[in-house]
């Protein structure tokens, strides 16, 4: 059981003599005798870093959960918390912008970086001491990976008794029946008094009108009970409630999985919870929850978890994640351009990121939007950044693709920090010394970088008439009138795009191997030229014209050679397409604003959540053979038509967060919404009806039905909102996975913030069906 929290503005008291509750938190956590996790329950002065003059004390402690970061400062009326489970990284020393621009002056074991998962921003600290800051970074390390290997049921629980201690007002760590009532609130649910006042008479076995430790615990007991899973469970196990070898081995036979006496073994003993129980091969209620709550019972294929797919095919075969203007963390007209934004794209599995490169002072290049306000950084220390963390989540090859607007000197700078950063990283002649007939495989170039650019052939300094980089800073929508990016104060490009000369530094031009940037004619001209090696970009909308007039010779040219898609110059807020049309069609870099979230990147994610996140997924395989006739528009037999039909049962969801957390008595009136997309004839939508007042654990059991054409391009997107007479539903949260990944059977889906971060422990719980048709 997890301790009352204090309210006020004083750090909460860590001592297990005064928090009984709280001794009992760390045992389940497992670290409460760790010296530095004792450290950390002490606190620290620890001064926080923005820029060279925004440096402010803030006070931070570890609450006696064992999984909250107490924070106060003198300019906040309320200290503020984080959870140890919403930090993707911990990064020592001045590795961070931040750090390397204003954290200098301060030893580097004194500084350390929390990095966000989300879009949250990183929080940067230095410690009053090296041995301060070496408690505070491995502290941190332990905890983190203590959440990640707690159980759903764990996480549960300490979701749970967060609100505890926000409910105890009088902090005497018992309940009475308003402060229950209150919790009710908090955790998302509104019931009658009569019925609430009835469960909290049971459990105050004492008599005493307070609920003390046991009698909380027994409360909370109740409150997780799961009667959708208890009937489920009574099902399969008959009048003795719990499940024998055999039993369980009919249970998995309909969710689909090997029933083999080995594996009902392998679950037992890994999921139960009584002793005797597990001896005796029997599977208890209990032991059946944790089972369905785990990964082996999430509605995502775990064994794509890691790396299935054939790695050895062209890099032409694969979906490759790729991000747009990678370095900006926000608009496109005034906001920040950061490394951090190159991190975080890295960090989700983004295999080729943009460099728009510009002349800088001194001599240096620079990078950010092109004739816009936003801030500059600079191209060494991005290419730096990208040495750093290209390999972090996969060992894949790391695209760059050069937006160069250069004179020759500068590129020739950046020609030097490319080679004198990266070093062996980057590939600087074909891996066989010979011209290519077909691109190669990711597995070949694992741990390489690529430079996608143009590439003059002549020796010396080179001129090329209408590359790709003009071509897209060509705004398509002023043509049509419209605004484009282009501030009133900056300089004009010139005004006729097809007589721009550019010239070309002959050894930035040899750095450009495999992904040669050339303007597009045709299908039919590049069919004929045969060049592997050369790759073009085109527009959104360039790409929807094309897929609608000649789908087939889209996906046919796709397989050849590599093709980027990048929004259009009037999405000056960043916002997206829909990446799905341009995956129909085959195209492999379709670029996308990572620092925007929707349902655009909910659909990328979700694409490359497979495959071990690694950045690459194998196209299915009539999209890798030029002879196959598959049409995204019109699929037809034997080139990619499979009728399937998908059947949801939607039935309950667990631990909804509020929606309208600054309204105390606000509770969310949930409803599902499950998507597919796919081909145009697959884009379905079908929701549920809401249910009023509980985001706890409400009930729909409702049947959603679909027919899939094509599985192996579809995408199914499970949202949650709160219904809304009045105005558009509120987002809750949603998951997004390849159908391919759908695994059958009674699932818990878990869900994500609208940046893609965990809201765990809320879940949906569903049963999936899958018939051939």
């Amino acid at each position: 059981m997890i301790g009352i929290k204090s309210s006020r503005s004083e750090p909460p008291d860590p001592d297990p003599d005064h928090k009984k509750l709280a001794l009992k938190a760390f045992k389940k956590v497992g670290l409460f005798e760790d010296e530095d996790v004792k450290f950390m329950l002490k606190g620290s002065k620890l001064q926080k870093i923005k820029s060279s003059l925004w440096k402010k004390d803030r006070r931070m402690i570890l609450q006696e959960d064992g999984l909250s970061i107490w924070c106060e400062s003198k300019s906040r009326k309320k200290p503020s918390t984080f959870s140890v489970m919403d930090i993707r990284d911990v990064q020592e020393g001045h590795r961070s912008e931040v750090m390397k621009k204003h954290g200098s002056s301060y030893s580097e074991k004194r500084c350390f970086t929390i990095v966000f998962t989300g879009n949250r921003t990183n929080l940067d600290l230095v410690a009053g001491s090296e041995e301060e800051g070496r408690r505070w970074v491995q502290g941190f390390q332990k905890l983190r990976k203590k959440a990640e290997t707690m159980s759903q049921r764990e996480k549960i629980h300490h979701w749970i008794h967060e609100y505890l201690r926000k409910a105890d007002k009088n902090k005497d760590n018992k309940m009475s029946f308003k402060e229950i009532k209150n919790l009710l609130k908090m955790l998302n649910v509104e019931t009658d008094d009569e019925y609430a006042y009835q469960v909290f008479k049971q459990c105050d076995k004492s008599k005493t009108n307070k609920l003390e430790e046991h009698e909380i615990e027994e409360f909370c007991k109740f409150l997780m009970q799961r009667p959708e899973l208890e009937e489920i469970f009574n099902y399969y196990s008959g009048e003795d409630q719990i499940l024998t070898g055999t039993e369980m081995k009919n249970f998995l036979k309909e969710q689909n999985e090997i029933g083999t006496d080995e594996n009902v073994v392998t679950i037992i003993h890994k999921f139960e919870l009584n002793e005797t129980a597990k001896q005796n091969h029997l599977l208890t209620q209990d032991g059946f929850m944790m089972y369905l709550l785990s990964s082996e019972g999430d509605v995502f294929n775990s064994n794509h978890d890691q790396v299935y797919q054939d790695m050895t095919q062209p890099l032409s075969h694969y979906f490759i994640s790729s991000s747009h203007n990678t370095y900006l963390m926000e608009d496109q007209l005034g906001g920040p351009s950061s490394t951090e934004a190159y991190i975080r794209a890295l960090l989700r599995g983004c295999r080729c990121v943009e460099l728009d490169c510009w002349e800088g002072p001194n001599g240096e290049p620079i990078i950010y939007h092109g004739y816009t306000l936003t801030s500059k950084i600079l191209f060494k220390d991005v290419v730096t950044t990208i040495r750093d963390y290209a390999f972090t989540v996969s060992l894949y090859p790391v695209i760059l693709s050069l937006e160069n607007h250069c004179g020759l000197e500068q590129q020739t700078v950046m020609a030097r920090h490319l080679k004198g950063i990266l070093g062996d990283m980057l590939v600087t002649a074909t891996i066989d010394g010979k011209v290519p007939k077909e691109l190669p495989s990711p597995e070949e170039l694992k741990g390489k970088i690529l430079i996608k650019g143009k590439k003059f052939d002549g020796s010396g300094p080179g001129t090329e008439q209408q590359d790709e980089t003009t071509e897209e800073y060509e705004d398509e929508n002023v043509k049509n009138g419209e605004k484009s990016r282009k501030s009133p104060a900056s300089p004009a490009p010139a005004e006729n795009k097809q007589e721009t000369v550019k010239e070309f530094a002959r050894e930035l031009s040899e750095l450009v191997v495999y992904c040669k940037a050339v303007h597009f004619h045709s299908f039919q001209y590049a069919w004929t030229k045969a060049c592997v090696c050369e790759l073009s970009s085109f527009s959104e909308n360039k790409a929807k014209k094309l897929i609608i007039e000649s789908g087939n010779p889209f996906v046919c040219y796709n397989t050849m050679q590599l093709s980027r898609i990048y929004p259009t110059g009037s999405r000056v807020d960043s916002s997206n397409y829909n990446p799905q049309e341009m995956w129909n069609a085959g195209c492999q870099l379709v670029a996308l604003n990572f620092q925007k979230p929707g349902t655009e990147m909910d659909l990328n994610k979700g694409k490359f959540r497979q495959n071990g996140r690694s950045g690459y997924i194998l196209k299915p395989s009539f999209m890798r053979n030029r002879s196959n006739l598959f049409d995204p528009a019109r699929p037809r037999t034997a080139a990619g038509l499979n009728r399937t039909q998908l059947i949801i049962d939607v039935i309950s969801a667990q631990q909804l967060p509020k929606v309208n957390k600054d309204k105390k008595n606000s509770i969310v009136d949930p409803l599902v919404r499950v998507e597919v997309h796919g081909v145009p004839d697959d884009n379905a939508m079908k929701k549920t009806g809401h249910v009023e007042n509980n985001g706890f654990n409400p009930v729909w059991n409702e049947v959603l039905r679909f027919t899939i054409s094509v599985p192996d391009l579809a995408l199914i997107r499970f949202v949650v909102e709160d219904y809304d007479t009045a105005s558009s539903n509120d987002f809750i949260g949603q998951f997004t996975l390849p159908f391919t990944s759908v695994k059958e059977g009674y699932r818990h889906i878990h869900l994500l913030s609208r940046d893609a971060a965990s809201l765990s422990p809320a879940t949906l719980f569903v049963r999936i069906r899958i018939k051939s048709m």
